[in-house]
């Protein structure tokens, strides 16, 4: 069994985008699901664009998959053209049951690495893809919590060590982590004011669905006014119902 994350890196395969400078570097220990995709329009058929497109988005692919090979990834990959991208994106999460999925900006190399850490629920993945990442790096990783008013010291440190025990199970040496509380702040503006200091963010999510996540809610906003990456851990697929 393999101890490699599990990483979505969605590309626009056809729309400009690329993998950036740092990227393959920084998921080097990583799975990646290397996901090509290109919107289209509702009248065009997936079929259609496939005879059309489909040479030079294999090409791109081609590329990047040598791109993550190269830096020491394990790489399978999927090129779509589909009317919706953001369904899309969430089907090759379940699909490949990836852990997180990557906001890809470029990073020099990663030295600095910033865990916002916003509750007990889907801290063994976010540990899982942390530990994976970054255990065999010389990489200081700092577990960040914006306590809400409600949350007493105890609690917190409840929880903070939670995930350190939890890191350490998986191999991470604890000289390499520090913790940091903050309180009367919102958690966007914390993470973001905090993120300067760092190279890459590594958060959870906080709507069901991935894709919506790293669009439009806080992942994306992180990323907008970050200039590094941003993992977005998702959550625990639901259970499916019994027969």
């Amino acid at each position: 069994m393999t101890d490699r994350p599990t990483i979505l890196v969605p590309i626009r395969v056809l729309e400009g985008e690329s993998v950036p400078e740092g990227v393959p570097e920084l998921l080097a220990h990583a799975h990646v699901v290397l996901l090509g995709y290109h919107v289209i329009p509702e009248q065009t058929a997936p079929g259609q664009a496939q005879m059309q497109f489909e040479d030079r988005a294999t090409d791109r692919l081609d590329e990047y998959e040598r791109m993550f090979e190269e830096a020491g990834a394990t790489v399978e990959r999927r090129l779509v053209f589909t009317h919706d991208g953001q369904k899309t994106i969430d089907r090759m999460t379940t699909e490949h049951d990836t852990l997180a999925a990557l906001v890809p900006n470029a990073t020099g190399p990663v030295e600095n690495v910033l865990v916002a850490v916003r509750g007990a629920v889907g801290i063994d993945r976010l540990a899982r893809v942390v530990a994976g990442l970054f255990k065999r790096t010389d990489a200081t990783v700092t577990l960040y919590h914006v306590a809400d008013p409600d949350e007493t010291d105890e609690d917190v440190e409840t929880l903070m060590n939670g995930l350190l025990n939890r890191l350490e199970s998986l191999g991470m040496d604890a000289a390499t982590i520090e913790t940091r509380i903050e309180r009367d702040q919102g958690p966007l503006d914390a993470i973001v004011d905090a993120a300067d200091a760092f190279d890459v963010v590594v958060m959870g999510e906080s709507d069901p669905s991935l894709a919506t996540f790293v669009f439009g809610m806080p992942a994306d906003q992180v990323a907008d006014r970050f200039l590094g990456p941003v993992l977005v851990v998702q959550r625990e697929p639901a259970a499916e119902p019994d027969e």
